[in-house]
């Protein structure tokens, strides 16, 4: 059985039918894209802020670095989960890929491991360092959280039940806000500790509510038996399909704390450190437009993307939408509401955040088309070619950051902003060429389970 099967192909799909399924998954992505301006604020208005902005921003980088093989879980539950077997052969592949990802992040909160890499690496000063390891230790809740919350978001997703993914989320964010306002209000931690603790507290909530809210479509799947099409579909056929993703994942997020060495090495380095975590969740906000999409074209494509032509021209209005919104905001007086006003930056920081923002208002953009290529390639799976794209941005962000930083000598936060744009368009142009192939190919029905290069 497809990704697809749950959408009935010989009916015309509508422009209202995608916005109906997609809203409850923007909305999902769209409260998670306030994570990151709430807590900057409030770490903002506590004590030492620029060193917690700074020590917030270097933790989350590491925790989102080993959450990376797991962070793709709910694209393949959601393509792959179409029966028993199915379910219960992802779930179990999906419990051994978590604790290997706790067991890493074990690892990196290690203090000799910790020093190497902060102190060492990175070149923290030894108080930043401090406030870092005490909020990645605060973090190692997370990556499996994440991991068990997106395989059960997949089967909602699969199941049509979009809306309490959103649900989950509201429940993630009250969570969230709830500690952080506490600890800020009735502890003396830090505030680097502050946002750590918010965000797995927060996220650990959210994984329990999602595995209770698919409790339905779990029993569905179970009472269903077995689909003898699935029955190919072993562990060493999940971790074929699988392993492209999580090494997608791994160098997408991988490059954060790459990214944060070099602004460890740039012009006004904590100045940099400090005012990127706003700056991306700025930038955040616009790209969850995308983000949100990937899973609903995969669900939404049909078998042989009869349903192609509508999804793309979604994807379209969505990606102007996205970065004409950006550009309202950086570009107008209300960046100085944004950055002065709402995130509580001081007005020297403020004016640092300003340019890299701007630089980065294609990303919405961007985001959306690299969305609906990946889904395109997942859809057909044909993954590998979602790697290699990602390989490529990776190597353009470093190189540039490389020559921006090492030769012209630039502001942290304005290289990482060239970078991050440059290498997001060679992404694009590289996956277009197997995009179009494997529709083509789809279409012509000569088979959808390639894995090409």
């Amino acid at each position: 059985m497809s990704a697809n099967a749950s959408t009935r192909d010989d009916t015309p799909l509508t422009t209202r039918a995608i916005l109906l399924f997609w809203m409850p998954l923007m909305a999902t992505w769209l409260m998670m894209s306030i994570e990151g301006p709430f807590l900057a604020a409030v770490i903002a208005r506590l004590a030492d802020a620029k060193e917690n902005l700074a020590a917030y921003g270097v933790a989350f980088s590491f925790a989102l670095l080993v959450e990376a093989p797991i962070i793709m879980m709910m694209s393949a539950s959601t393509a792959l989960v179409s029966d028993r077997l199915s379910y219960r052969r992802l779930r179990n592949f999906t419990w051994m890929l978590n604790g290997g990802i706790t067991a890493v992040m074990l690892v990196v909160i290690f203090p000799p491991v910790f020093s190497f890499l902060a102190r060492d690496l990175i070149g923290l000063p030894p108080h930043v360092a401090d406030l870092t390891h005490l909020a990645t230790a605060l973090l190692l809740p997370w990556p499996a959280a994440i991991g068990f919350r997106r395989f059960a978001q997949g089967l909602l997703i699969r199941g049509n039940q979009t809306r309490r993914v959103a649900y989950g989320t509201v429940i993630r964010l009250g969570t969230m806000t709830a500690t952080a306002l506490a600890v800020a209000l009735w502890s003396d931690l830090p505030g680097a500790a502050v946002g750590a603790l918010a965000l797995s507290a927060g996220v650990t909530i959210e994984a329990l509510a999602s595995r209770v809210m698919a409790h339905g479509a779990i029993r569905r799947l179970l009472a269903a038996g077995d689909d003898p099409a699935t029955e190919t579909l072993g562990y060493a056929g999940i971790l074929r399909f699988y392993y492209p993703l999580a090494m997608t994942s791994i160098l997408a997020l991988g490059v954060h704390p790459m990214i944060t060495f070099f602004l460890g090495q740039s012009r006004l380095p904590l100045e940099s450190l400090a005012v990127m975590p706003v700056v991306n969740s700025l930038v955040f906000l616009f790209r969850s437009f995308g983000l949100s999409y990937q899973e609903v074209a995969i669900a939404r494509f049909g078998k042989r993307m009869e349903h192609f032509v509508p999804v793309r021209n979604f994807a379209v209005g969505l990606g102007a939408a996205a970065t004409t919104g950006l550009a309202l905001i950086v570009f107008t007086p209300l960046s100085g509401v944004w950055f002065s006003d709402l995130s509580g930056l001081s007005d020297t920081l403020a004016g640092i955040a300003l340019l890299p923002a701007q630089i980065m208002v294609l990303i919405p953009a961007t985001s959306v088309l690299l969305s609906f290529q990946r889904s395109v390639l997942v859809a057909t799976r044909r993954t590998s070619p979602v790697t290699l794209g990602t390989a490529l941005e990776v190597g353009f962000i470093i190189v540039t950051l490389a020559v921006a930083i090492g030769v012209f000598d630039a502001v942290g936060a304005v290289a990482a902003a060239i970078a991050l744009v440059t290498g997001r368009l060679v992404a694009n142009a590289w996956l277009t060429p197997p995009m179009l192939r494997a529709i083509r190919d789809a279409i012509a029905g000569t088979g959808t389970t390639r894995n090409d290069h």
